[in-house]
């Protein structure tokens, strides 16, 4: 059923603040505002790449305002896309799926998922605008990555034999790539289960299941490492360098961790490393 890793909502205290910081390391372009009644948010939208990136503020009661009273600001949720909502919205109801719908929206209800607010759109060809091609993955972080693979292809019509398990021992976790439309796309959520006393397993400590991060991939990433030195934002390149890739810091974009990767490069671990050169 899922086609694109479309968008993510951040949750933020100023949208115009969050919108300027996009703008300015990713190039991003404001698509508009509006108002989001199931979330209870106020939001603005911006065009990265190919993909949106919605930033939410409360307007109201509603699951913005609970998530900015715990955590303040940071990752929200995650936004995939598919051919015909209507038929996305037909197998959500026979999997006992709640959901609001919205315009062209539907929004699960966070029990759905393990910690990852849901938003489902309409796919839309768009052309990439600014330093980004797209988002390309959103990182669920759980406590138990087969249990969550298992749930997410059954409510969200995967197919479980393109998925590709990872592990990585330098950052601590272990779990799998459920790779939408390979072997044409890198489009997935990566579900990770933390070992050990890394990054991402005091994150999950803290946060529980969770949205914990999402990757865009670019033919630039040095333009992006170069934006960020002229903000004093602070990211730390791949070990192989900035070439390939890097992680933005939470500090510098909005309380988001983000991976960026060179075109390509990520094949790497997803199941064609031949392809990531």
């Amino acid at each position: 059923m899922l086609k694109r890793v479309d968008r993510v909502q951040i949750v933020t205290g100023d949208r115009a603040e969050a919108a300027s910081a996009a703008t300015a390391i990713f190039g991003a372009e404001l698509v508009g505002h509006d108002q989001v009644r199931p979330l209870g948010a106020k939001r603005t939208v911006l065009r990265v790449g190919a993909s949106m990136i919605e930033f939410l503020e409360p307007d109201g009661a509603g699951p913005v305002a609970d998530f900015a009273a715990r955590w303040g600001r940071g990752p929200y949720a995650a936004g995939f896309s598919v051919a015909e909502l209507d038929g996305a919205a037909a197998l959500l109801d026979r999997n006992g799926v709640r959901f609001e719908r919205e315009a062209d929206q539907l929004f699960l209800d966070p029990a759905a998922t393990r910690g990852m607010p849901t938003v489902v759109s309409s796919f839309e060809e768009r052309s990439p605008v600014g330093a980004v091609k797209w988002i390309y993955e959103v990182t669920n972080v759980v406590a138990d990555w087969r249990a969550t693979a298992e749930r997410y292809t059954r409510i969200f019509g995967l197919d479980a034999t393109r998925f590709v398990q990872i592990d990585n021992e330098d950052f601590g976790y272990t779990g799998t790539l459920t790779m939408f439309d390979a072997p044409a796309r890198l489009d997935r959520i990566e579900i990770t289960q933390p070992i050990g006393e890394s990054a991402m397993g005091r994150f999950h400590s803290r946060h529980g299941d969770s949205l914990y991060m999402f990757y865009v991939e670019t033919d630039t990433v040095e333009t992006i490492a170069e934006r960020l030195r002229e903000r004093g934002g602070r990211f730390t390149p791949r070990k192989e360098g900035v070439h390939d890739g890097l992680w933005i810091h939470p500090t510098a974009f909005c309380g988001v961790l983000v991976g960026v990767s060179r075109t390509n490069v990520a094949w790497r671990w997803s199941g064609a490393p031949e392809r990531g050169r």
